[in-house]
């Protein structure tokens, strides 16, 4: 599974950080998992891209097996400046939704949308309309999206909740609401193509979630304990069920 997560200046640090950090060790652990081999930590072995920190090598990569999970930005560019202020390196610029190194699954954080910041911010992305126009195009290639936090309201610009199933952070749900969303009360919403998450740490949850749907719960399990997580999602799925409450 290939996994890009779009940043921009002002995204929220955790909104991104949170599910890089977990779909880094997964796909690690998914492509040790294949080739039968495991290290005393639980990191892959120098055969992989994976640290005994869990971190990836230079090219954002986690390993050829298991896949990869990468920042992209829009436009080819060093580093993206999150909103509390951390400079985070760019892997590469976000290719077309139907080039050969389009990612499976997109990952879009939010940030400062409240604060409606007209110089950094998922409301500045919005007014601008390059990231909802990238949304939009990913999402009529049948591209796997998942929002975190306010980062659903791009995918509202975009046009991509529209009668969909989703939520964002507490703060602007009405506005969700609004813009033609099905808002549903759950920290993850699952709606089959369309992912969202709810708070900032709520991204971890997603995270998990797609982990435990690709991998299996062996892996996700693993990359919760190894960054101390207690796994306390709820989902709500696509046929109206809940699954994973604690």
């Amino acid at each position: 599974m290939n996994v890009d997560i779009l940043v921009y200046d002002g995204f929220d640090e955790l909104d991104g950080i949170g599910p890089y950090e977990v779909f880094d060790y997964a796909l690690g652990y998914a492509a040790e998992e294949d080739d039968g081999t495991t290290g005393d930590d639980g990191a892959i072995g120098d055969d992989g891209t994976t640290g005994d920190d869990g971190t990836t090598g230079d090219d954002g990569a986690s390993g050829d097996d298991g896949g990869r999970v990468r920042y992209v930005s829009l436009d080819e560019r060093e580093t993206v400046t999150a909103s509390h202020g951390t400079r985070v390196g760019v892997d590469g610029a976000l290719p077309g939704p139907r080039g050969e190194d389009a990612p499976d699954l997109l990952v879009v954080p939010g940030g400062g949308w409240n604060a409606r910041n007209q110089e950094a911010s998922a409301w500045a992305e919005a007014q601008k309309g390059d990231v909802p126009r990238a949304l939009a195009a990913y999402h009529a290639a049948d591209t796997r999206i998942a929002s975190v936090c306010t980062g659903s309201m791009l995918l509202a610009e975009a046009g991509v909740t529209d009668g969909r199933r989703a939520v964002t952070h507490a703060s602007a749900v009405e506005e969700l609401r609004e813009s033609g969303a099905e808002v549903v009360d759950a920290r993850v919403v699952d709606d089959g193509d369309v992912l969202s998450a709810g708070g900032v740490t709520s991204g971890i949850d997603l995270a998990l979630y797609v982990v435990e749907r690709e991998f299996g719960e062996s892996v996700a399990d693993r990359a919760a304990t190894v960054i101390e997580y207690e796994r306390r999602y709820e989902v709500a799925t696509r046929d109206g069920s809940r699954r994973g409450e604690n």
